[in-house]
């Protein structure tokens, strides 16, 4: 356990939760009521509402493999700090990709953006948890599982990066991809002694 000199995760989960609550409240401000009281006017907005649906779903899956990195983490040092705001950083980029590629109804471009902005998020939380693991050298049980979540990892920057592509051949496959990536993720990795 860290001595009172040590700063403890607290306030970076702290800070961490706030940011990604924000990060929700903008994506949902985004959701505009049609004009059209009909059905049709309604169903016209279903790109938007996937886009949401699927942005919603990812955010919550970082936030609670978050949760589950830091469930081991006793203390935070500078490198620690700055990787998790890096972290924060590329997913609050994540409520303007998923308004662009809904108002763009899944064109090509904005499809592969918001890919992109995936990627990234995806690629800033692996070097997190590569610093967090760094900081705690004799934890072998962490080291291990380290291991284990780097290749989901590696697995996910891939299908991320195809869905890039992708998504110029056709956008639907992108979001498959992005999909499947979550649910890859829908189970955290056990950062936790069972």
């Amino acid at each position: 356990m860290p001595d009172s000199a040590t700063p403890t995760s607290t306030r970076l989960e702290a800070f961490s939760d706030g940011v990604i609550a924000i990060i929700v409240t903008i994506m949902v401000l985004e959701l505009k009521v049609p004009h059209d009281d009909t059905p049709a006017g309604l169903l016209h907005l279903w790109p938007v509402f996937l886009s949401y649906a699927l942005s919603f779903f990812l955010v919550a899956i970082y936030w609670v493999n978050h949760h589950q990195l830091f469930t081991r983490v006793e203390a935070v040092n500078h490198t620690i700090l700055w990787a998790n705001n890096l972290l924060l950083f590329c997913i609050s980029l994540i409520p303007f990709a998923t308004a662009y590629v809904g108002e763009n109804h899944l064109s090509a471009f904005p499809t592969a953006l918001y890919c992109a902005v995936m990627f990234i998020c995806g690629l800033a939380f692996m070097l997190l948890a590569k610093v967090i693991v760094a900081a705690a050298p004799g934890d072998s049980d962490m080291r291990a599982l380290d291991r284990a979540a780097t290749r989901k990892n590696i697995v996910a920057l891939a299908v991320y990066a195809a869905g890039v592509a992708l998504a110029f051949v056709h956008p639907a496959l992108s979001l498959i991809c992005v999909f499947f990536v979550a649910i890859m993720y829908f189970s955290p990795t056990r950062w936790i002694e069972a």
